[in-house]
């Protein structure tokens, strides 16, 4: 599967609303930031609260243009919980941190505009 970073592509492909329920997206905070050095790509390791009903989970983010790891501890960011861990040199990965890209291809997180419940699921 190809994901485009072109916002001039066409949308994807229809699927389902059950396909869209089956991805689960929660909001949760950063509780720790810090580098990645070991990774083949700049990136930085996030351990995420996402409240009591999934705790806390680590994800490695590709997020050092935009972002230093003192500027992510409290922000409230949105991540897929539910793909399986992915071993990223020796640090396990296990949740996909949510971003877009910018107009040079760089992350940008997404995030809500008010605070919500670490564990919210996104609807």
């Amino acid at each position: 599967m190809h994901l485009s970073h072109n916002p001039a592509d066409p949308a994807a492909n229809t699927i389902s609303f059950d396909d869209f329920l089956a991805v689960d997206i929660r909001m949760g905070t950063i509780l720790s930031a810090e580098p990645f050095p070991e990774a083949r790509k700049p990136a930085l390791k996030l351990v995420i609260d996402f409240g009591p009903g999934i705790g806390q989970r680590r994800s490695s983010a590709q997020i050092t243009r935009h972002y230093t790891p003192d500027d992510l501890i409290g922000r409230q960011v949105a991540a897929v919980v539910n793909f399986p861990p992915r071993q990223i040199g020796k640090f396990m990965s296990e949740v996909l941190t949510l971003g877009f890209p910018d107009a040079e291809g760089e992350v940008v997180l997404f995030r809500p505009d008010h605070p919500v419940p670490d564990g919210a699921r996104l609807f």
